[in-house]
């Protein structure tokens, strides 16, 4: 029904898509390292109880970019 370039095209585009979904833990990110940075400022003697937990958070952020890369990768080089 579709041709080949059709199909291929609505795969870039989908993946272009789904990394758009990297621009959420950038953000996500850049606001736990400023509050992470704002708690030592405030507090340097519990310097490295909150540098362990902003690592975690930024850790488990980072997932979703990781995942939409992912998606995107296989819908450009996965042929359906």
């Amino acid at each position: 029904m579709f041709n080949e370039f059709f199909v291929r095209g609505m795969a870039c585009l989908g993946a272009g898509i789904a990394m758009i979904a990297g621009l959420g833990p950038g953000i996500g990110q850049g606001i736990a390292a400023s509050k992470g940075a704002e708690s030592v400022g405030r507090n340097p003697d519990a310097a490295s109880k909150i540098q362990s937990i902003m690592v975690l958070g930024i850790a488990l952020a980072e997932t979703t970019g990781i995942y939409a890369l992912i998606i995107a990768i296989l819908l450009i080089f996965i042929k359906g």
